[in-house]
């Protein structure tokens, strides 16, 4: 699979990663895309445009010969999004809210490739146990949380205060392997290894 030239339209360290460990190596290429979410647009419906979005604007700079991969992921606690943090008080408002409770976690996903183009979306369910405002605080000061939705990342220090998820690993990270796998071999794009 290494010598697939998959072109990912995001500078996301994670996502970049998450495909690594399928074994494709992917050409970063940001798509730079307008991100704000349209008034009364519902997150599921704000998170499939957004990865839509970024794998059209990268597909229509490339060469159009190698399949484009966009991807977004939203948090969404009481029916709202929640994005990047602004700042560090808008960081403490959304772990603050997290906090002690459950949440939803909605990644896209989009492959554009020899004009096709096939999109999904993964949900799934986090439960955060109280966050102390001691720890919101260090958190905080460690940078991790300014460049991740809903302020924090599941592979890193907030993990400690994760009781459950339901769902996929991969998708809360940013990118749901077996879905993406999926859409990967429906284009064509890699050969499943299946038996039958």
């Amino acid at each position: 699979m290494n010598d697939i030239k998959l072109i990912l339209a995001s500078a996301s360290p994670r996502r970049k990663e998450l495909l690594q460990q399928i074994e494709i190596v992917p050409h970063i290429s940001p798509a730079h895309i307008d991100e704000t979410q349209h008034h009364d647009e519902m997150p599921y419906d704000y998170c499939k445009r957004m990865a839509i979005e970024k794998a059209t604007a990268c597909y229509h700079k490339s060469d159009r010969q190698h399949p484009v991969l966009g991807a977004d992921t939203v948090v969404v606690c009481d029916g709202k999004s929640l994005g990047k943090p602004t700042d560090e008080d808008n960081a403490k408002l959304m772990l603050q809210q997290l906090s002690n409770r459950r949440h939803q976690v909605l990644t896209s996903v989009c492959v554009i490739y020899n004009e096709k183009v096939e999109v999904t979306v993964s949900e799934s369910q986090v439960v955060f146990d109280a966050l102390p405002e001691e720890w919101i605080k260090k958190y905080i000061a460690s940078g991790e949380p300014m460049d991740k939705a809903g302020a924090y990342g599941i592979q890193g220090a907030a993990a400690m205060w994760i009781k459950q998820i339901n769902g996929s690993y991969s998708a809360i990270m940013g990118l749901p392997l077996f879905e993406t796998a999926q859409i990967l071999y429906k284009l064509g794009i890699i050969t499943p290894l299946r038996d039958g």
